[in-house]
C-alpha cells in the first residue's frame, strides 16, 4: 500500500472538527437543564412529603382541631357525602372570628387574619394553595373511603398536631395499592374516623399492630371490604 494511503487511514474526516463545539454548547446548554429537572424531582412538592406551602392565612390544625378540639367535619363538610372534601367558606371561620357588635371576634385584631377580614367584606373567597395534590388521571372518593373506617390520619397523617399543614406520605399508585391489598391495616369504626389519636383496644400480650390486625380484620368483614380484584383492578381508580 503506498505510503500516502497509509498516513491518510489515520486522518479524521473533516466533520469531526465540529464535535468539539457541538459537545461544548450541549455541556453548557444542559447542565443547567439537567440541574432543573433533577431540583424539581426531587423537591418536596414532586415528592409528595414534607411540602409544606404558605397560606394566605396562617391556619394552625394543631391549635383548631389539637387544642380547641374542632372536629374535621366542621369545615370539610362534604368529605362524608362527597368525592372531595370541602374547603370552607370564608363565613365558616367567621362563626368564631366575628361577633353582632363587629369588634369582639375572636383574634380580630390581627393582622394574620387580614386576608380572612378582607375576604368576607369583599365576597372574594381566601385562595388557599392545595397541599395535597392528585394526578387528574386519578379517581380519589373521599366518602368511599371514610365511610368504610378509613381515617383522616391514614392519608392526611397528624393534623391535629400541625401547625402548618404538610404532606407526610408519598400518595403514590404503590402508596394506595398497600393499603388496597391489606386495608384491615388501616379500617377503625366509622364513629372514630375523625379521632386522630384512636388506637384499638389491645388484649392482653398484645401489641399494638396485633390489635389493629384484628379490629381490622373484623370491620374488614363487617364492612364487606372483600373483592380483592375491584380494589386492585386499574379501573377503580383510572376511569
Amino acid at each position: 500500500m503506498p505510503e500516502n494511503q497509509v498516513k491518510n487511514r489515520y486522518i479524521f474526516p473533516r466533520w469531526v472538527n465540529y464535535l468539539l463545539p457541538i459537545l461544548v454548547i450541549v455541556a453548557v446548554g444542559g447542565a443547567p437543564y439537567a440541574g432543573v429537572i433533577v431540583n424539581y424531582g426531587m423537591s418536596a412538592k414532586t415528592l409528595n412529603i414534607g411540602y409544606a406551602p404558605e397560606q394566605p392565612v396562617p391556619y394552625s390544625h394543631e391549635l383548631h382541631v389539637g387544642q380547641l378540639g374542632i372536629d374535621c367535619r366542621y369545615c370539610h363538610t362534604t368529605v362524608e357525602d362527597a368525592g372531595f372534601a370541602a374547603i370552607p367558606p370564608t363565613s365558616t371561620c367567621m362563626n368564631c372570628h366575628s361577633s353582632q357588635d363587629g369588634v369582639n371576634g375572636v383574634k380580630k385584631q390581627s393582622p394574620k387574619l387580614a386576608a380572612l377580614y378582607e375576604s368576607y367584606a369583599t365576597g372574594q373567597p381566601v385562595e388557599w394553595v392545595k397541599v395535597h395534590n392528585l394526578p387528574d388521571y386519578v379517581y380519589f372518593n373521599h366518602s368511599a373511603h371514610v365511610n368504610k373506617g378509613v381515617s383522616c390520619v391514614s392519608c392526611h397523617g397528624r393534623v391535629d398536631k400541625m401547625k402548618v399543614v404538610q404532606t407526610v406520605e408519598p400518595l403514590s399508585m404503590s402508596w394506595c395499592l398497600e393499603c388496597h391489598r391489606a386495608p384491615e391495616k388501616h379500617l377503625r369504626p366509622v364513629d372514630e374516623v375523625t379521632n386522630l389519636g384512636w388506637k384499638p383496644a389491645m388484649n392482653a400480650g398484645e401489641t399494638l399492630e396485633e390489635a389493629q390486625l384484628r379490629v381490622g380484620t373484623e370491620l374488614k368483614a363487617k364492612y364487606e371490604i372483600h373483592n380483592k380484584a375491584y380494589m386492585t383492578s386499574c379501573s377503580t381508580c383510572h376511569r
